[in-house]
């Protein structure tokens, strides 16, 4: 499995990041290898509208089966839902802190998106 967690930093004892589509990076974990790949999400934050959108392109694009994170947009959620990303949001602490209660339960799997844009 591929968990990806959006991060302010590139390492996992980096603080989560809780925008997703503007975050500074996302750090994927494969939980097979115990490897983590540190993302620069600089094309989506940079984007002048639709940073939500290219980010979960790129999360698709890297096979991460689910996300880690704040709070993403409607057209975000949608589309991470529709290419079978299961989202989770309320992480906090360090990306690491988020990854282990992720794996405790402590992480509800999310129903909708969170944040405020345009359904």
């Amino acid at each position: 499995m591929r968990i990806a967690v959006t991060a302010r930093g590139p390492t996992p004892q980096s603080p989560v990041d809780g925008r997703f589509g503007r975050a500074y990076w996302v750090l994927i974990h494969d939980d097979s290898s115990g490897t983590w790949d540190a993302v620069d999400n600089a094309d989506a934050r940079n984007a002048v509208q639709g940073a939500g959108v290219r980010a979960a392109q790129a999360l698709v694009a890297h096979r991460v089966d689910a996300l880690l994170t704040g709070v993403t947009g409607p057209k975000a959620f949608r589309a991470l839902e529709a290419a079978g990303v299961h989202v989770y949001h309320g992480a906090e602490g360090t990306v690491e802190a988020a990854l282990q209660a992720w794996r405790d339960g402590q992480v509800t799997r999310a129903a909708a998106s969170d944040a405020v844009g345009t359904p």
